[in-house]
């Protein structure tokens, strides 16, 4: 075990305008929960914090279509959201929303730094203007042609194509997204952060990560140094975070944009979550000095707003860009660690779209399969470093493949012969060198997969835990105790002493990835005591939406710490009574793939 270290895992906010995707997941949400899982049992403090993004034109757009408020459609997602991240098993220290009255004091305390610092100013800008509605078109609702590569589907404040930052009225072509109608540009003042009194500093920043971080992601980032121009971090809308000034916080239609506003999540949720512990200071462990660490996990689109403005943003607040300046009242914050960021995820070859109900909803998808089963599927399969492609052919193939056949039949056949011939787990006899090396390379195995994970890599990472469940397999069939029952039974028990011990390191190994079956083997085994922390909805108040009085909704909580998963190999306790296992996954009938297609097609009309 290394020595303790304090790790935040920073977690993108998914977006309260509706239900959860599994593509969405497979960016934001299972890579930071293994990470996570692994952190925490190789004996470090990990506080793992998000929340449901609810401010903007799209909750608004949404809400109107529906006929409820803002804060009444923000309500319905974020427990819908909450729901299906505890479902898929997603260990949140706290996943709360922006929406609380504590995260509008922290929003605006690094807005107020940010201006006191002198890297805020105003500036009377063009503004896109719905001209059937009078409302403000936030810039990834304005689509265009891209000024500079000449890209016919850029959005108002990025080009997806070339990766320049633009604004709405350079786009050649201009319509809004939600009509097609084309935009008025009005003048209206507004507060921009300066982005080039950071490049200096951030390039010094980026640079020092050239060994650390993904080559896409720094790639990516280091090519937006050479244009950077201030941005806009207020907007014309009445729903959203006010802005703390004298003459603006009356202003009903003036707030803080919802980018700004949500990248001071992860800050507010560490600050809430201390609060909640009892401990209001205890999120500084996380954030300041040189102990502390930040693994930021996001899908691609969003590495502009983590690798470039929110460190530029934590610098200013922290009086470390150009201008210098004193840091706010919350001290000197830390930029991020590492950037984190998965390529997208497409189904069936083509791009996941809920309104073209090209989708797979994280909810439907449980309702019918194991959640460990998608968290493989996403690991083994994802969009880790590059864009990959979900088919249910390719599912059911690794489900029935690796899942059932490879790890399933490993725990299965070993804890059943066990518990038949002995009813308990064996003592080992003397040991063959083939015994010895199976499990030498069994305790190797932490090591290798450890240090994958500890670096992000998590394809590699459990490409290397079934390589082992692989090996345990091997061993068992060359071993063939089976048939030694009447021919040796000591060497009998030996051999399952030895399966069991290898069944029981590759249950470790396996935790960060499949943490609801991980739990099962670990019962299987005689096990006693929480394996691995779940997740739990828990019920709590605050003023929300900037309403006078208190509200009750619920965030993602749960008891991880003091678990019995550790990232080691335990020996097994011979004597344990063991009971014949069920099984751990489900096989899925080929015929499934014909039809989710056909629901697919349906529903995509």
């Amino acid at each position: 075990m290394s020595s303790t270290r304090h790790i935040l895992t920073a977690v993108a906010w998914p977006y309260a305008n509706g239900p959860r995707h599994i593509g969405h997941v497979s960016g934001f949400g299972v890579p930071s929960d293994v990470f996570s899982r692994f952190q925490r049992m190789s004996g470090h403090d990990v506080l793992m914090v998000s929340g449901t993004d609810e401010h903007g034109t799209p909750v608004q757009v949404l809400a109107d279509q529906e006929g409820v408020s803002a804060r009444e459609l923000a309500d319905r997602y974020n427990r819908v959201i909450a729901e299906d991240l505890v479902a898929l098993g997603l260990s949140y220290d706290l996943f709360t929303r922006t929406t609380t009255a504590n995260h509008y004091a922290v929003a605006q305390e690094l807005f107020t730094g940010l201006l006191d610092n002198g890297y805020v100013f105003t500036k009377t800008t063009q503004g896109a203007i719905s001209p059937s509605t009078g409302r403000t078109l936030p810039d990834r609702y304005v689509e265009g042609t891209c000024p500079i590569c000449g890209y016919d589907g850029a959005r108002g404040d990025q080009c997806d194509n070339c990766g320049n930052q633009l604004d709405p009225i350079d786009l050649i072509d201009p319509r809004s997204k939600i009509n097609g109608e084309t935009p008025e540009f009005v003048e209206t003042e507004h507060f921009m952060l300066d982005l080039p009194a950071f490049a200096d500093v951030l390039g010094e920043y980026l640079r020092s990560k050239s060994d650390t971080w993904r080559p896409n992601v720094l790639k990516f980032s280091l090519n937006l140094l050479d244009d950077m121009q201030p941005r806009a971090i207020t907007r014309d809308l009445d729903w959203g975070v006010p802005i703390p000034l004298e003459g603006w916080s009356d202003q009903a239609n003036k707030r803080l944009y919802v980018w700004f506003d949500a990248v001071v999540g992860y800050l507010s949720a560490s600050i809430e979550w201390a609060k909640r512990s009892g401990d209001p200071e205890a999120w500084r462990a996380w954030w300041q000095g040189d102990g502390a660490e930040s693994y930021y996990f996001m899908g691609k689109d969003n590495i502009v707003f983590h690798a470039e403005i929110w460190p530029a943003m934590l610098l200013g607040y922290s009086g470390a860009g150009d201008k210098g300046g004193e840091p706010g009242a919350l001290g000197a914050l830390n930029v991020p660690t590492d950037v984190v960021s998965s390529e997208f995820l497409t189904m069936e070859g083509r791009k996941f779209s809920s309104s073209r109900r090209v989708v797979i909803y994280v909810r439907d998808f449980l309702e019918r399969y194991d959640a460990d089963a998608l968290r493989y599927y996403i690991i083994a399969a994802g969009p880790e470093t590059q864009d990959t492609d979900f088919t249910w052919a390719e599912f059911v193939r690794r489900n029935n493949d690796e899942l059932v056949a490879a790890w399933g039949n490993l725990v299965n056949r070993s804890i059943s012969m066990a518990a038949k011939n002995l009813g308990e787990i064996p003592e080992a006899g003397p040991l063959t060198d083939e015994d010895r090396r199976v499990l030498d390379a069994s305790q190797a195995a932490f090591a290798t997969v450890g240090a994958r994970l500890d670096r992000s890599q998590f394809k590699a990472a459990i490409q290397e835990a079934m390589r082992t469940v692989a090996e345990a397999n091997k061993y068992i069939s060359d071993s063939a105790p089976w048939a030694l029952k009447k021919t040796d039974p000591e060497r009998m028990k030996t051999v399952l002493h030895v399966a069991l011990q290898l069944v029981s390191d590759a249950k470790t190994l396996l935790t960060p990835f499949l943490p609801h079956t991980s739990t099962k083997v670990h019962e299987m085994l005689g096990g006693t005591g929480v394996w691995t922390g779940m997740p739990r909805l828990e019920e709590v108040t605050d003023s929300i939406g900037g309403e006078d009085g208190t509200s009750t909704y619920s965030v993602i909580t749960g008891t991880y710490a003091g678990n019995e998963a550790r990232w080691e190999s335990v020996p097994i306790v011979p004597g344990t009574p063991l009971s014949p296992p069920t099984p751990l996954f489900t096989k899925l009938d080929p015929k499934i793939v014909d039809e989710e297609l056909a629901r697919l097609e349906e529903a995509a009309g």
